[in-house]
């Protein structure tokens, strides 16, 4: 496994890091989550992704219960807020009242005195970005959260945020954590260039385009039945035939490289220096051992070109 460092941070992650979302707590059988986590930490993942939202806590509870196992100082913990976790009027957003509700509530299910990184899951339209920030410096300030994200924001919300840490000397975003891959590539045309100047790190979710670019579809209309896209209309929406297509031609390139085409997608995501690590799900540990092995491939520019041909 190798790794890099978050952002202008001293902080090193692993380049393939692992997530909750859509499966432990809720999709994924306990026992298949708790072995994932295991294999990627056996393998060198040092970088754990969860959030409250996900599953209502539950996928936060499964993550903290699991990493006990390891000593503290040796992987890096991270959560969110935004998103609803409640009916009432300050349920959801950035407030100060609902960040720093948030942020205990997380730490209690984690089971954790502090989180490495804790991400502003979107951008709130509603709350000034300076009493987020303030709340976050505050949490940062008492030793509860190390370092500071955002999730999904734009360029100029992200220039909003650094602007306004430096007039009134608040801890500055480091992270940010958007879609990235083959099919979802926004961020090359400002959130990477205005990361490599400012020093915000990428790390990518989605990065196999929910499966995607595993190869595993064959056919839009014949899913297998055992997927979260034969379940989830959304999901399913983004397979389409020119898509598998693609994935087909891509196939193609990495049985020269001799590596699978999921292994190909993560090696080109990792080709950006900006990008920190890719965030990978895995509903299966073999999943989490297939997906480790994209750490440190190098992708020559003659198939980088290749693969853009083929991406169009």
């Amino acid at each position: 496994m190798q790794y890099r460092k978050l952002g202008r941070t001293g902080l090193k992650v692993s380049e393939i890091s692992l997530g909750s979302w859509l499966t432990y707590g809720g999709y994924v059988e306990k026992e298949n989550a708790v072995k994932s986590i295991h294999t990627a930490y056996e393998a060198g993942v040092n970088f754990f992704d969860t959030a409250n939202v996900y599953e209502k806590g539950a996928a936060e509870i499964l993550v903290g219960e699991t990493l006990k196992a390891y000593p503290r100082e040796s992987y890096v913990l991270a959560t969110k807020a935004f998103w609803p976790m409640g009916e009432g009027p300050n349920d959801r957003g950035l407030s100060r009242k609902h960040v720093m509700e948030q942020a205990h509530a997380s730490l209690k299910r984690l089971g954790h005195d502090y989180v490495d990184i804790f991400y502003c899951h979107r951008y709130d339209p509603e709350t000034p970005v300076d009493e987020t920030l303030r709340a976050l410096d505050d949490l940062v300030r008492q030793g509860k959260v190390l370092y500071v994200g955002v999730s999904e924001w734009t360029a100029a919300q992200m220039e909003e945020a650094l602007g306004t840490a430096d007039k009134y000397l608040l801890d500055r975003i480091v992270v940010n954590q958007p879609i990235y891959n083959m099919f979802q590539r926004y961020i090359e045309k400002e959130i990477i260039p205005l990361g490599e100047k400012k020093g915000i790190g990428q790390v990518v979710f989605s990065p196999l385009a929910q499966g995607l670019l595993t190869g595993k579809y064959v056919s839009a209309d014949k899913l297998p039945e055992d997927s979260r896209a034969a379940k989830l209309e959304w999901m399913r929406n983004g397979i389409t035939e020119e898509k598998i297509d693609k994935v087909n031609q891509l196939v193609g390139i990495a049985k020269e490289l001799d590596i699978t085409v999921g292994q190909l997608a993560l090696a080109w995501i990792l080709r950006q220096p900006n990008v920190a690590s890719a965030l990978v799900g895995a509903s299966r540990p073999e999943q989490v051992t297939e997906n480790v092995k994209a750490s440190g491939i190098q992708l020559s520019d003659d198939v980088l070109e290749r693969i853009e041909q083929i991406l169009g």
